[in-house]
């Protein structure tokens, strides 16, 4: 039998660390590479910690060597500007919340470097994200959500194509981190300890405001603050200074107050009260189902609006095109646009899109 081959996309971290291991445990072939997205020339300081920090390519160079499989750097420095940076920054001038993570998996990780992969000859990719990838009795691949929930990572996967999940492999799917990085330390390797990165990867201190600022032509403009009324209440610094559900940062009205809508084309914020912030339905497009296939009619599922949110119950009514209206049981605090809403049965991940 043929030894199968695997380009495993490591961010010198932990978890892409040990999936490398766990890999060629498993008797496949592996390769390791860092896509090489953005580094902190264009944005960080050198003492930036992030997987697009200089530092993170000799993380991923050294594990390799310690574990004796080849190492590449691949370049996608300009994709990743076109997919996930500009759209990041569109997004937040449309008034909008992105998620760029979901950007890049859909676009890069499993699009771009499966096709890298797949031209080398390379059977599969791989990655060290905390999901389980399976083959169902029907001879379709599902994604299920991680046994471990607290590092769960399926919310930001749901764009997998059959074609793809049959050509990717997530060997963490069934272990915990704790798990994980005792893993690291009985391989000695160097990184057992290194902290996650918590911050967009691009984005220094997380700061996305100033990030906005300096890497597009975007000024922001001050203007109104609204009740839902539509009373002037107040004044706003910018529109990207803000999201839905936000309290904090929008000044003091006698009560709480919530960001319940941004409006670009007005230039405005419009605050609502406490209990206000609650939505019972949301319509999502550039809906993605994993099985290939839209459901004809309503059928009833779990949905996340946030990667940190729990499931909540909810039907799901098809819409024309690639768009969903989804209606909660229970109403959904700060549903953002911009934002991903996914759906699961179960652990098992149906698909999802973007909230609009």
């Amino acid at each position: 039998m043929n030894q199968k081959s695997v380009l495993i996309g490591m961010s010198g971290g932990v978890d892409s660390s040990v999936a490398a291991a766990l890999l060629k445990e498993q008797g496949y072939h592996v390769i390791g590479a860092t896509m090489r997205l953005w580094t902190y020339s264009d944005s960080c300081d050198i003492n930036h910690e992030g997987c697009c920090a200089e530092s993170a390519v000799e993380d991923a160079r050294r594990v390799c060597d310690k574990l004796g499989i080849d190492f590449y750097v691949m370049n996608f420095k300009d994709m990743f500007r076109d997919k996930v940076v500009d759209y990041f920054i569109d997004e937040y001038k449309r008034g909008r919340t992105p998620n760029p993570c979901i950007a890049c998996n859909k676009y890069l990780k499993f699009d771009a470097m499966l096709k890298k992969a797949r031209a080398m000859g390379i059977d599969y990719v791989a990655t060290g994200h905390y999901a389980k990838i399976e083959r169902g009795a029907d001879g379709k691949y599902i994604l299920r959500a991680s046994e471990a929930a607290k590092k769960d990572q399926s919310y930001v996967l749901y764009n997998f194509t059959q074609e793809q999940l049959a050509h990717t492999l997530m060997p963490l799917g069934g272990y915990n981190k704790d798990w994980v990085r005792k893993k690291a330390e009985e391989l000695g390797l160097g990184v057992a300890h290194k902290k996650d990165s918590q911050e967009i990867c691009f984005v220094e201190d997380d700061d996305y405001a100033k990030f906005i600022i300096d890497y597009s032509d975007y000024k922001p403009r001050e203007g109104d603050i609204l009740d839902t009324n539509g009373n002037v209440i107040g004044r706003h610094r910018g529109l990207i200074y803000y999201t839905i559900g936000q309290r904090k940062g929008i000044g003091a009205y006698g009560r709480p107050m919530f960001v319940m809508k941004i409006d670009a084309e007005n230039n405005t914020i419009i605050l609502g009260e406490k209990g206000m912030e609650f939505s019972k339905e949301l319509v999502a497009d550039d809906v993605n189902f994993i099985s290939g296939v839209k459901p004809d009619r309503e059928i009833s599922v779990s949905a996340k609006v946030r990667y940190q949110a729990k499931c909540a119950k909810a039907t799901l009514y098809p819409m024309e095109g690639d768009r969903v209206r989804l209606v909660f049981d229970e109403p959904q605090r700060a549903v953002t646009p911009g934002q991903a809403v996914v759906f699961y049965d179960g652990d098992i991940v149906l698909g999802g899109g973007t909230v609009e």
